[in-house]
């Protein structure tokens, strides 16, 4: 454990990730993790300092988590999840005294008055609208090809799907037929309807620190859902300039002073940007190592440093790289989902394995022989990682595992 300076913040993790838990352990933060009742016995174990909560709906018990850390003498409360974010909000407005913080988060959370906010703030977004029920998800379907001009026998543009408050991919589904919508279940009700916008797809993972962007990193999607690099090819961040204006757009539209941001967005052919959505909270996909893997700094640790309402700016300057220049290398990982529908054993490809860029991989063997199908964009078996010198290798290395069997 490192020393910890009793002069920098004391912050808590709300929710449980080994990844950030070891980086606050190294770093000269004091912090405690608030986690469910089943993270007691490994915190007592590995003497990590632990308050129990679980976190269900935000209800009248609510307080009692923010008063306790704030007995504690906490500074501040980092949201690792989506599910934590509201908390962390929450927690935050009685820690720091300004209610205003516990409705940002919210829109962080909600994804249709995120994009209402976007929308007030003169940041383009695609058309959205809110389905409660099978037929408004018909009727907005119908529409946005009728806007389009669609002809009886042309296909139909798709359009997506995607849940009000969970993360990235969980329950994000794509449009294509009438048909489709039959078999979504009840159960996914209510949620958003966004039209399809054709473009380049990519993240950007933002420290903000004082109002301020202190780093920027953009995170280059192969395949959304499978596969993504950092840093990303030369042709995407030729668009660094336009990105970096964007975000300090979103910044001043939410009202940002300080966190780490991932927003999403889609760049069309004529450098058109439009906004996806935006998390405050790591991103999935393990984002923050493969960062850590091109740039030396820990992502976790930067996430305590601009959250720390005590930090200096001299030990933000001192702490980042400078983006692209700085990095050793371009990091990549894909995301494997078993192509056939009966498996008995994890095969790594030779091809894989044997490939120069080929760092590590973290799947496992089976537990079940039958595939279960695979319903919106699914939840992946592993991910293999990669690193190498040239961006486009990584890129197309990354693409070709898509063709490949991982179980057979």
């Amino acid at each position: 454990m490192t020393e910890k300076n009793p002069e920098k913040g004391y912050v808590a993790l709300l929710g449980w990730s080994l990844g950030a838990i070891e980086a606050a352990d190294r770093f000269d933060r004091r912090y405690v993790v608030v986690a469910p009742d089943w993270a007691e016995d490994y915190c007592k174990q590995h003497d990590i300092p632990y308050i129990p909560w679980n976190f269900e709906r935000l209800n009248d018990r609510s307080m009692e988590i923010a008063e306790k850390l704030k007995e504690e003498g906490v500074d501040v409360a980092i949201p690792l999840f989506e599910e934590t974010v509201e908390w962390s909000g929450a927690i935050n407005s009685v820690l720091m005294d300004n209610p205003r913080l516990h409705g940002q988060a919210v829109l962080f959370r909600d994804k249709a008055l995120m994009k209402r906010r976007a929308q007030l703030g003169g940041i383009r977004v695609g058309i959205f609208e809110e389905a409660h029920e099978m037929d408004d998800v018909y009727r907005f379907f119908k529409r946005v090809n009728q806007t389009l001009l669609k002809l009886d026998g042309d296909p139909q543009d798709p359009i997506h799907l995607k849940a009000f408050d969970k993360a990235g991919c969980l329950g994000h589904r794509m449009i294509r037929t009438v048909e489709e919508i039959d078999l979504i279940p009840d159960s996914e009700y209510p949620l958003l309807m966004e039209s399809h916008l054709d473009g380049w797809e990519f993240a950007v993972e933002a420290w903000v620190w004082d109002g301020k962007i202190q780093f920027l990193n953009i995170s280059e999607y192969v395949t959304l859902g499978y596969s993504v690099f950092v840093p990303a090819t030369p042709e995407l961040e030729s668009w660094r300039a336009a990105i970096t204006e964007q975000i300090e757009k979103l910044i001043k539209t939410f009202d940002i002073k300080f966190g780490q941001i991932h927003p999403e967005y889609f760049v069309t052919s004529d450098g058109t940007m439009y906004f996806g959505e935006v998390a405050y909270r790591p991103p999935g996909f393990k984002a923050f190592e493969l960062i850590e893997r091109a740039y030396g700094f820990n992502a976790y640790q930067a996430t305590i440093l601009v959250m720390d309402p005590k930090t200096k700016q001299e030990e933000i300057d001192n702490f980042f790289p400078e983006p692209v220049k700085d990095a050793k290398g371009y990091a990549g990982c894909f995301g494997v989902y078993p192509r056939k529908r009966v498996v008995s054993k994890l095969e790594i490809p030779k091809e894989t394995e044997e490939h120069p860029y080929f760092d590590f991989h973290e799947l496992t063997a089976p537990l079940q022989d039958t595939v279960t199908k695979r319903t919106a964009f699914g939840t992946h078996w592993g991910l293999i990682f990669f690193f190498g010198d040239d961006p486009h290798k990584v890129r197309d290395l990354l693409k070709h595992q898509e063709e490949l069997d991982f179980y057979v």
